[in-house]
């Protein structure tokens, strides 16, 4: 798993886009977890963790305090969630996630980016069942058998947890997410994550050679140009 997602990692590195892009994406996420659970932090764990994972990814605060005070306003735009599945370049698996104000839009943008770079958009559960929905959290720490019967011990389904260089990467089904972090931090007090989010881990690799590597950081980039585009999960090795 630990490989999966670092090869992920170094993949969105190469990737990524710029930070005003990053922070228009944090921003919309932001407004849409704290309107529909709830502005205050304390109250809403999906919004306190997103907030977390923004100030990581050196998020302005004023940009999820924007965020947030938009929320708090009422009305504004009607998000909802779009996830597309299909093959990429080199056939390699991909999943799109995206928060759309317009559905039809969306998919138009998305199937464009498919087309234009010879790829195949499939239908949903296409290839999802090819991923792992995985909470992940790693941190500083070098006492695995601590980590893993604390983590037992609150009834947490542990799916792997690694110990390299000092650090301990648990992971978790996604659903087990907000109970893994409140055992971790009951048990070992706050806890600065360097790792904390959710994300499909790919469960088998894909090389991607040749033209083939051209072709998938075209395809990756045009998604990226896409304002609903949040995330992009592949399995993809260049």
């Amino acid at each position: 798993m630990g490989r999966a997602y670092q090869n992920r990692k170094e993949s969105m590195a190469k990737t990524a886009d710029a930070k005003t892009k990053v922070y228009s994406r944090y921003a919309r996420e932001i407004y849409v977890t704290a309107k529909s659970g709830g502005v205050d932090p304390t109250g809403n764990l999906a919004l306190r963790g997103l907030i977390e994972r923004a100030k990581k990814d050196q998020v302005p605060g004023h940009v999820i305090d924007k965020a947030i005070d938009k929320a708090k306003g009422g009305g504004g735009e009607d998000f909802s969630v779009a996830r597309y599945e299909g093959f990429g370049p080199g056939n390699c698996i991909v999943i799109v996630d995206c928060l759309t104000d317009n559905p039809n839009r969306t998919i138009s943008d998305v199937r464009n980016c498919f087309t234009k770079t010879k790829c195949k958009m499939g239908t949903p559960g296409s290839v999802s069942h090819m991923f792992d929905h995985c909470a992940i959290l790693a941190f500083k720490a070098d006492d695995e058998e601590a980590v893993l019967e604390a983590l037992m011990m609150a009834d947490v389904d542990v799916t792997d947890i690694e110990n390299e260089d000092g650090q301990i990467t648990v992971f978790t089904p996604n659903n087990e997410y907000f109970k893994a972090k409140q055992a971790l931090t009951d048990n070992f007090g706050e806890i600065d994550f360097i790792v904390d989010e959710i994300q499909f881990l790919p469960q088998t690799s894909t090389t991607i050679e040749g033209d083939d590597v051209a072709l998938f950081e075209k395809f990756v980039d045009m998604l990226n140009e896409l304002d609903d585009v949040q995330n992009i999960y592949h399995n993809a090795e260049l």
